[in-house]
């Protein structure tokens, strides 16, 4: 019986690999451009995930005054800052910043198509 060797169970976590590159520096932030239905025909555009460096204030003044229509910052405990706009803007929304050259193409999510 002294010959046999006890080999104990590790802990094994299988996302070990997943989480390590998801913490990198290399990770994607996608911004994610949503729509939601208000009453009616009516409807609300929102913005999220944009990055903290860039002011929220100058896109929504630039935003606004390209697709003419009204838009607010509003904040959010869990997301952060988003911005609204009135309307469905999504593929106006995702041209503008790609043109302007806030985000890539492929960081953008276009959510309700």
């Amino acid at each position: 019986m002294s010959d046999l060797e006890v080999q104990t169970p590790t802990a094994f976590d299988p996302f070990a690999d997943a989480n390590a590159e998801d913490s990198g520096a290399g990770a994607k932030e996608y911004v994610h451009i949503r729509t939601q239905q208000r009453n009616g025909r009516k409807s609300l555009t929102t913005v999220q995930g944009l990055k903290k460096d860039f002011s929220y204030n100058k896109i929504l003044k630039d935003l606004k005054k390209e697709f003419c229509c009204n838009g607010t910052v509003v904040q959010d405990l869990e997301l952060g800052q988003v911005i609204q706009l009135q309307g469905d803007q999504r593929k106006n929304v995702s041209t503008f910043l790609v043109q302007a050259g806030i985000v890539k193409k492929e960081n953008i999510k276009i959510h309700g198509f």
